[in-house]
């Protein structure tokens, strides 16, 4: 069964192809600036080439066009024919109460999906028409599954998601921590059991998927009993543009000082705060790693407040936990910034942790493995995460129960 992998932006596309008999990617790429007219494909073919295609893309029905165009190339494509693609897998940010795990897409589904584009409104609609382009482009009789980011942390009890506001908004409005990056909280925890030769039912495992979006998540037993990411993505510690979780006067003060609207006071949130706002550089962590060793305060300030809050959320799922057998490290960043790691682990030499500095500075670009000592009571490892492989997954075990 060949499965094609979708997640869908507001103007952009990734995909993979995955040939599910050895889980073997087939193809990948990525749609860029759909809506705009320097619109453009960009896929990696099997020598290692990369090929980028300026096309129209003025929506998802068009982008999906492009990629079907790319599987199907004579001279770069993976498949002869568009029949190969078994079924469709499609990542959903948002799925809030409604879903505790991935579904067949249906009308009822898809309704849901789009009532739950308040609580995500750059991510939702985005998915919505990728689903629709793709009924378009491959026809109604390709079956499309929904994997849903929040799924995961649907265990939470509680105590964990819900807000200190009144009831009422709970009930009419759905306002409660719904967690994200659900998927890879899911492969890597379940990675990380694997490679400990233990049953996950076993373990208590904190996951740190630190990215340009970054979340932190606290496994007992398999399932979630908290995350840091709450009833959007801007909740929990800073990221590349996002401040996370604040006092929530400070968002008030400012409104009121600047002569802010809501709207106005979510962008300064959203896309100006985090590493760009506090450094002042860049949301790219590679900017500002340049920057502080250069000298720059800024840059070096805003290192140390990432590390600092990561730490702080460890040391707190640590409590929650009642313990902790491992610490995974995965994403952009956790897989490619051994400072980050090293700088959070001095943090945590009081619950035990020994970091390798060695093997930890080695440890970047596709490596691997164990970053502590033998002795480190705690074990830290960095996995690098496989959100689409556990979308194909999902997909092939519903199509084939169907």
């Amino acid at each position: 069964m060949k499965v094609l992998v979708i997640n869908a932006g507001s103007s952009s596309l990734k995909y993979q192809l995955i040939d599910m008999t050895d889980e073997s990617v087939l193809a990948k790429g990525n749609c860029e600036r759909i809506g705009t007219d320097g619109a453009f494909i960009g896929f990696k073919t099997d020598d290692g080439q990369k090929i980028e295609r300026k096309t129209e893309m003025k929506n998802h029905t068009q982008a999906f066009e492009a990629v079907k165009n790319a599987l199907i190339d004579p001279e770069y494509g993976a498949i002869k024919d568009l029949s190969e693609v078994a079924a469709i897998g499609h990542r959903i940010v948002q799925g809030g109460a409604y879903f505790d795990h991935s579904v067949l897409i249906d009308a009822d589904v898809l309704g849901k999906i789009e009532e739950l584009s308040p609580l995500a409104p750059l991510h939702n609609p985005a998915h919505i028409q990728g689903i629709n382009a793709c009924t378009e482009v491959f026809g109604k009789d390709v079956p499309q599954v929904a994997v849903f980011d929040t799924a995961f942390h649907q265990t939470m009890p509680e105590k964990a998601y819900m807000y200190a506001v009144p009831y009422e908004y709970y009930e009419k409005l759905g306002v409660r921590k719904y967690g994200f990056h659900g998927t890879s909280h899911r492969y890597v925890s379940a990675k990380m059991a694997e490679i400990m030769g233990k049953p996950i039912e076993d373990l208590k495992i904190i996951t740190c998927h630190i990215g340009n979006g970054s979340s932190i998540t606290a496994i007992d037993g398999g399932k979630v009993i908290d995350t840091t990411m709450g009833l959007t993505p801007l909740g929990g510690f800073m990221m590349g543009t996002r401040s996370g979780s604040l006092d929530p006067s400070v968002v008030t003060f400012i409104a009121e000082k600047e002569g802010f609207t809501a709207a106005e006071m979510s962008d300064l949130l959203n896309k100006k705060s985090g590493l760009l706002g506090v450094s002042g550089i860049s949301s790219d962590d590679r900017d500002v790693t340049a920057a502080e060793k250069e000298g720059n305060h800024r840059a070096a300030l805003a290192h140390q407040m990432l590390y600092y809050q990561i730490a702080q959320y460890i040391g707190s799922f640590y409590v929650a936990l009642g313990g902790c057998d491992a610490i995974v490290f995965t994403a952009g960043l956790g897989e490619n910034q051994p400072c980050l790691r090293e700088g959070v682990c001095n943090y945590l030499e009081c619950l035990g942790v020994k970091l390798d500095k060695d093997v930890n500075n080695a440890t970047i670009h596709g490596r691997q493995g164990k970053l502590t000592t033998d002795d480190s009571k705690i074990r830290v490892e960095l996995i690098a995460t496989d959100e689409e492989m556990v979308i194909a997954r999902d997909t092939k075990a519903i199509v084939e129960s169907l």
